[in-house]
């Protein structure tokens, strides 16, 4: 066990501790990056949205041509039993999939007799400190030189992992990805955009992950009246908004108060988190507290 990952995590079919645990170097996720991951919120020791996050994971195996290696109720069985032995009420649940290991390297699919390799542990989850949260953030814009399928959730991850590094070398928290003039999402994150008190959302498309935290912005959006509109953004747009958010379950809604060193907002309120990120994240605390922690 570390401070991060609990005793113990499972692997292809046992649990046991993490230094116990592992995969062949053959395996192709170690060799291709030929996998999928997900990654499930619990709080106060209750897995949100579980049948989504188990839908997306199946989306993405059927995205890869891989099939699931266990049932429905397998995963929930496992991810249950992880979560009550995991020390902590909050928790975030990692799972993953690969095309396990063949007895040689070779591009093409392995046997379908080759079973996948399937790993899963708890952490903690950890959100943004309030001091930080009252500050925001800063963030570089980068551009987007990732495949065209940003939609599966595979855990072949270097253009992200480049692209983020790229924003801490800068003093950054997140690097905003722009395609054709467009901005996707964040390297790690979805991004919202204010401007004139509209609310701006990217579309789901195959060139941005559909994210479980991106679904409840929208929905408290529309439930309290905020105007909406869901299109591509346009760089330029990014540029001059009111206000840019970045969303994640750890990050839950963090505003971007500095873009590629320059103030997002005007007037007073430039540099600083906006009005109408502090509602949503108003909004979704009292989501997390009546829903999310209550099942």
């Amino acid at each position: 066990m570390t401070p991060y990952v609990a005793d113990p995590v499972y692997l292809n079919g046992r649990f046991l501790p993490l230094a116990e645990a592992g995969v062949s170097p053959l395996d192709r996720g170690f060799l291709y990056g030929d996998g999928v991951y997900e990654v499930i919120p619990v709080y106060s020791r209750r897995a949100f949205r579980i049948d989504e996050h188990l839908q997306r994971l199946q989306a993405t195996l059927d995205g890869i041509s891989l099939g699931n290696p266990l049932a429905v109720d397998a995963w929930k069985s496992l991810i249950f039993k992880l979560i009550e032995a995991a020390p902590w009420d909050d928790q975030s649940i990692y799972l993953q999939v690969t095309r396990g290991a063949d007895d040689k390297r070779d591009h093409a699919f392995p046997p379908a007799s080759v079973p996948a390799s399937v790993f899963a542990f708890a952490s903690p989850l950890l959100t943004t400190p309030a001091e930080v949260r009252a500050q925001g953030v800063a963030a570089i814009t980068v551009p987007d030189l990732r495949w065209s399928r940003c939609d599966l959730k595979v855990i072949s991850l270097l253009a992200n992992v480049l692209a983020r590094q790229q924003a801490v070398a800068q003093g950054c928290a997140e690097a905003l990805l722009i395609r054709d003039g467009h901005m996707k999402e964040g390297a790690a994150s979805n991004i919202f955009v204010v401007k004139d008190g509209v609310l701006l959302a990217p579309p789901k498309t195959q060139l941005m992950l559909p994210g479980i935290t991106y679904d409840v912005i929208l929905e408290l959006a529309e439930s309290h009246g905020q105007r909406l509109e869901i299109r591509e953004i346009h760089e330029n747009e990014l540029r001059a908004a009111d206000e840019v958010w970045m969303s994640s379950s750890t990050k839950e809604i963090l505003a971007i108060t500095t873009l590629d060193g320059q103030p997002v907002g005007s007037g007073e309120l430039a540099g600083k988190p906006g009005p109408f990120g502090e509602q949503m994240w108003q909004w979704y605390q009292d989501f997390k507290n009546s829903v999310m922690r209550k099942g």
